[in-house]
């Protein structure tokens, strides 16, 4: 057996301890009774204390140097294997691990404080706990930074997508934070010149939401022989490979949310299902990131999904379903909820046009807060400046400021960016697809999505992580992340009859 051969067979092992704790985790969220927390969670750290102890094991180290001198041998998808195992090792053995401990009891703490002081709108309840996690994110950003040579808030980026940068990240959003309040105020003057859109009347019961939901999943090509759809509080993605399991929660006075809810998700689901087969159990057989991830989930249900030709098929589909009579049930209606604008305080109620400003404001607070040039006391009037510089509001208290997500508490910090790139990819990506095929968009009003996924599936679900994300959209459209997609198809979507 070559290095490279045993280095295959225990990274084998490890991904299916990363499945088994999928499947724990999903089923702690989903259907686990509450008496059973405190062992699940010790099951669960069990698992990925063993994992951590096999990426970290020192002959890892000596079996990837060993390989080096084999990778003239290996071919292009081994290679890329190879560079993906090392990645992972890096990670893994740049941080100590009595200061990864350290940053998981750390993170558990303020978690559980986060669920009670965000309701009671108490940040100085939070504040300490929080401030040991920012603290241990330091440590580890700079232990990581030493590694891969670059700054203690990239490394943290990095983590969630491969090779990120803020050299690439800050023009983007600076872009973006110049266009978008000036944007932001025609569309809302548009809007105003528009018909008020008109929510129809429930009670919508959850067994017929569930059956569309399904529907809808199966016809964009969800293959429930592997995989299934539960409810949970918070909706997500997750389970194990060939075992996707998507979640969302219902709402008998409004199906809108958890439709579009269950079409993000799938985005997330097909991707996980299309992975490239010979490769599942390798590194190289992961999604490239979450940047990519991000735009799976958001070309299926902002580009795709919430379209006007898609809408023209929704329409009579949600008549037949909800027995829905009257002009609140017009496709015209439909597509003016679906893409209705209007600034709020919560970043998970936000529409396509404000979204990115939540995204923007959360990356350059937590930049600030790794590099030390904003205080945890500070963060409070920061968000409030910020809120009102891109969004022209400003949120009335800390429950709906800085308090709202549970990021920072778990540990998250530098994933916020993925977010928007991930919506600027979806666009490219979308704009690549419909060049391709010319019929996408008609077909989407039949409720076809077959040439839509077909590209997705040909040119990114397959790739897995062959390509850093720059070479895959590079391959895939012809050139690498450009913003001014993504603003032309804003621009389109809300300032012009989109056909």
């Amino acid at each position: 057996m070559t290095a490279y051969n045993d280095l295959e067979r225990r990274f084998a092992r490890l991904a299916a301890i990363g499945d088994a704790i999928g499947i724990l985790g999903w089923d702690c969220q989903t259907m686990m009774p509450d008496g059973a927390a405190t062992e699940r969670a010790a099951a669960t750290a069990t698992l990925a204390g063993l994992s951590h102890e096999l990426l970290t094991d020192p002959r890892l180290g000596d079996l990837l140097a060993e390989a080096e001198a084999e990778s003239s041998s290996l071919d292009p998808w081994q290679r890329a294997n190879f560079h993906e195992m090392r990645r992972a090792w890096v990670h893994a053995t740049a941080v100590p691990a009595d200061l990864v401990e350290a940053s998981s009891r750390a993170s558990s703490a303020a978690e559980m404080i986060w669920r009670t002081a965000r309701p009671a709108n108490d940040f100085t309840a939070l504040r300490p706990a929080l401030a040991e996690v920012l603290a241990l994110q330091r440590q580890i950003g700079a232990a990581k930074a030493e590694v891969l040579g670059c700054s203690p808030y990239e490394a943290l980026v990095d983590h969630y997508e491969p090779g990120a940068r803020t050299a690439m990240i800050d023009p983007l959003f600076n872009d973006l934070a110049d266009f978008l309040p000036d944007f932001l105020g025609r569309v809302l003057d548009r809007q105003a010149t528009q018909p008020q859109p008109e929510p129809p009347v429930g009670p919508f019961p959850i067994a017929a939401q569930r059956a569309l939901g399904e529907r809808l999943m199966r016809q964009i090509g969800f293959d429930f022989n592997r995989g299934r759809l539960d409810v949970s509080l918070h909706p997500f993605c997750g389970g194990a490979t060939n075992d996707i399991r998507l979640t969302t929660r219902y709402d008998e006075a409004d199906f809108t949310r958890a439709l579009m809810g269950v079409l993000h998700e799938t985005g997330h689901a097909l991707y996980e299902q299309n992975r490239p087969a010979p490769w599942l159990a390798q590194p190289v057989g992961s999604a490239r990131g979450m940047a990519i991830h991000e735009s799976q989930s958001l070309i299926i249900e902002m580009q795709a999904a919430r379209s006007h030709p898609f809408m023209e098929y929704l329409a009579p589909l949600l008549r037949e379903t909800f027995g829905g009579t009257g002009p609140a049930w017009s496709a015209a209606n439909l597509h003016r909820l679906y893409t209705r604008v209007e600034p709020g305080f919560i970043r998970v109620d936000a529409d396509e046009v404000t979204y990115p400003a939540h995204v923007i404001l959360r990356y350059r607070l937590e930049k600030s807060m790794i590099e030390g040039d904003l205080t945890l006391g500070d963060l409070p009037g920061a968000w409030a400046e910020g809120m009102k510089a891109l969004l022209g509001i400003v949120p009335p208290d800390d429950r709906r400021g800085c308090l709202q997500d549970i990021h920072w508490p778990s540990g998250g910090w530098g994933y916020f960016s993925t977010y928007t790139l991930g919506a600027a990819i979806a666009a490219q990506m979308f704009d690549a697809a419909s060049r391709e095929t010319q019929d996408l968009l008609p077909l989407l009003a039949q409720g076809d999505f077959t040439p839509l996924i077909g590209w997705l599936r040909t040119n990114i679900h397959c790739k897995g992580s062959l390509l850093s994300t720059t070479e895959l959209l590079r391959e895939a459209t012809g050139r690498p992340l450009d913003p001014t997609i993504y603003r032309r198809h804003l621009e389109r979507r809300y300032l012009e009859a989109e056909g």
